[in-house]
């Protein structure tokens, strides 16, 4: 690549319209990551990790001065039903949404998809105290037949 091309290709706002085509390896886990498999030109994280780099402030724009590892905190789906991963920067705190690649582990997008399940911020076993409080029975395993008493 000559010197111009290569000065016009990391102008601000370059990858906002243009493909990466770039590998890079991934700072968290070590894999090489290569922009074929993503379903989209712009790959942003790991497929396998899920982690990223802070460097952009708006997509594509490259200017970020962070250079923070953004890790994987959450999921949430967008209204036309595709995923995306929620980046927090463990350097400056920032919070940012890049959507689901073709390529990315499955198994990690389902246990952060989950994590809030798994640990709430309540014991567990009070659960059934606050079903028998709003006039459940508060038990799964309920005689059939019965109903449960009304407070």
């Amino acid at each position: 690549m000559n010197r111009e091309n290569k000065r016009i290709r990391y102008t601000k706002g370059y990858y906002r319209d243009h493909p990466c085509a770039d590998s890079f390896t991934c700072k968290v886990c070590g894999r090489l990551v290569v922009p074929e498999g993503a379903g989209s030109g712009h790959r942003n994280h790991c497929p396998n990790c899920l982690a990223s780099l802070h460097v952009d402030e708006a997509p594509g724009d490259r200017a970020a001065d962070c250079g923070g590892i953004m890790e994987p905190v959450g999921v949430w789906v967008r209204k036309n039903g595709e995923w995306a991963v929620i980046h927090r920067c463990r350097r400056c705190g920032k919070l940012s949404s890049n959507r689901v690649a073709a390529d990315d582990n499955p198994m990690k997008l389902m246990s952060i998809a989950l994590k809030p399940l798994a640990a709430p911020p309540f014991p567990l076993e009070r659960i059934e105290e606050l079903t028998a409080l709003m006039g459940g029975e508060g038990s799964i395993r309920a005689a059939k037949g019965q109903r449960p008493e009304s407070i």
